[in-house]
């Protein structure tokens, strides 16, 4: 549900731009001193590497032409948290938007705030949270990816909508354009949270102090091993990222299908300053546009998805481990300090 720039005017671009931004200095500043601690900091950015080469595979939606990939909000939020959650989703969004032109710069404001703050900030503390504090099992685990997902994924098309309303986009009419994304946003959010509750659920097996941390908000206990959960989600994302990438749906996301349903094309053009200056800039960084090679061609290349997906998720990895540790160092020198 990558947004592009023609979907947005530069006003509402802007302006999302800094309730993105602004988001994320927010979510910094609320981290508690101990919420990043030395056995959160490794799953922040293995976590984060996992989201990003996850949202590479598109999976066909029956009998709708169209595809899916998962969010990863509730998935990053159940392991670390809201706050650290929406931080990662940032740095995710980030990287895909500057070096492989997923999502336009102009709409980096409004992606982060549709696949980052709802689900994190509001889908998570709002119906994660009060499912789980009960009691923690596979079948709550179940209940709570499934339906928090399903709303986040719902806000977030719904935002879609109201953002390109407040843009002017008159290709997409309001009433024609909710109907055409809510319903297939529906059916891809029952499929990642199921996604969501699996991993989730092999994370509670593993080591189910990452999931109760997050929910209570005490730290991991120093004693407890994270070593075994890393790996595993280091496995799945070069295996995720490297490989099961190039068997991605073809078919347009959710996004895609339902603009084409209403246009009658799956791109609108946007012409004017700010669309081209957004548009030369993402060329000059995207090395890997569509996470392909940059001299691939129409025809695409054999290996372009499989480096891309773990070029990626590296970058990932490092973006988000950095950012956690400097966040946490400085909330520790400043717990030190008073």
């Amino acid at each position: 549900m990558h947004m592009a720039d023609a979907l947005l005017s530069p006003a509402v671009g802007g302006v999302m731009m800094a309730a993105g931004a602004a988001s994320v200095v927010y979510s910094a500043v609320k981290i508690k001193k101990d919420e990043l601690g030395e056995k959160k900091l490794p799953v922040m950015a293995v976590a984060g590497a996992f989201v990003f080469a996850a949202q590479m595979i598109n999976f066909t939606i029956p009998a709708t032409g169209s595809s899916g990939h998962i969010g990863g909000g509730i998935l990053l939020a159940s392991m670390l948290g809201g706050f650290p959650a929406l931080l990662t989703m940032a740095a995710v969004l980030i990287i895909q938007s500057l070096f492989f032109a997923d999502g336009g710069l102009l709409a980096l404001g409004c992606n982060i705030f549709n696949i980052g703050v709802i689900p994190c900030l509001l889908a998570y503390p709002l119906i994660y949270k009060p499912i789980m504090k009960k009691c923690f099992s596979y079948r709550r685990i179940m209940i709570a990816s499934v339906i928090s997902v399903v709303a986040g994924l719902q806000l977030g098309a719904f935002a879609v909508v109201l953002q390109t309303l407040a843009s002017g986009v008159t290709e997409l009419p309001f009433g024609t354009f909710l109907v055409m994304m809510q319903p297939i946003h529906l059916a891809i959010g029952v499929v990642e949270g199921i996604i969501t509750a699996a991993v989730l659920s092999f994370v509670y097996r593993m080591r189910p102090e990452i999931l109760e941390s997050s929910v209570s908000g005490v730290p991991v206990k120093k004693t407890a091993s994270v070593k075994g959960v890393v790996t595993a989600l280091i496995i799945a994302t070069v295996v995720v990222g490297g490989a099961l990438s190039w068997f991605a749906s073809a078919n347009p996301d959710g996004l895609e299908w339902a603009v084409f349903k209403t246009a009658g094309t799956a791109e609108l053009e946007a012409e004017g300053g700010i669309y081209d200056a957004a548009a030369v800039a993402q060329q000059k960084t995207a090395f890997m546009p569509d996470y392909d090679y940059a001299s691939a061609g129409e025809d695409g290349s054999s290996t372009g998805t499989g480096v891309a997906g773990i070029i990626g998720g590296t970058m990932t990895f490092a973006l988000a481990g950095i950012v956690g540790f400097l966040i946490s160092k400085a909330k520790r020198k400043r717990a030190a300090g008073a």
